[in-house]
């Protein structure tokens, strides 16, 4: 191969770093108007407490974090290590599947966490772009994926708590929580940004 030709496909090449390179640097596509972001901060968050009507079950809590945008120290904790950080301890860990009208089954983390004589049932996933996911590591893929393919890095944690009675088994408390996820998931696209 001659110079002249070498020439010419380094100055390709460097060309076209160039041009990737210049892409990538523009600014992250924020998904809510910069007015809304502007009131929100750097993340929003949610805390309900739902009770029974009857009054005859224990409250169910909705923790819902969301995050316009994942960067170095601003990404979504997992409950993994905040729960122990607020003085819980995990009893019990697996995970389930989740279903909901018009949408596939997906996974979720099942956490059984202590606290002195208090027992309470945990389920959390990762929520994006109509997306769920109970892994942390696949939700990490697709923050990078989803950054190089849509230049957006915005996601959620979606956490339910229950805590259970004396002597009431977790599938029990169990129910209480799926159906109320049944009840959240249809909604989440409204709230969090596709």
């Amino acid at each position: 191969m001659n110079s002249s030709a070498r020439f010419l496909i380094a100055a390709a090449l460097l060309a076209v770093t160039a041009i990737f390179l210049h892409v990538r640097s523009r600014n992250e596509l924020v998904a809510i108007p910069q007015d809304v972001l502007d009131v929100l901060g750097l993340g929003d968050f949610l805390l309900r407490v739902y009770q029974d009507d009857s009054g005859r079950n224990p409250d169910v809590d909705l923790f819902l974090a969301y995050f316009p945008s994942q960067r170095a120290g601003d990404t979504i904790h997992s409950p993994k290590h905040c729960l122990p950080g607020a003085g819980w301890s995990p009893i019990e860990a697996s995970r389930i599947s989740i279903s909901s009208p018009g949408r596939v089954p997906f996974l979720a983390n099942r956490y059984i966490i202590g606290k002195g004589a208090e027992r309470q049932l945990v389920l959390y996933w990762y929520w994006a772009h109509d997306r769920a996911v109970a892994s942390e590591y696949l939700a990490k893929f697709y923050l990078v994926a989803d950054s190089i393919r849509m230049n957006r890095s915005d996601g959620s944690l979606v956490r339910v708590t229950t805590p259970l009675r004396s002597g009431e088994s977790a599938d029990a408390a169990q129910d209480r929580l799926l159906a109320f996820a049944g009840k959240v998931v249809p909604v989440l696209n409204g709230f969090v940004p596709r």
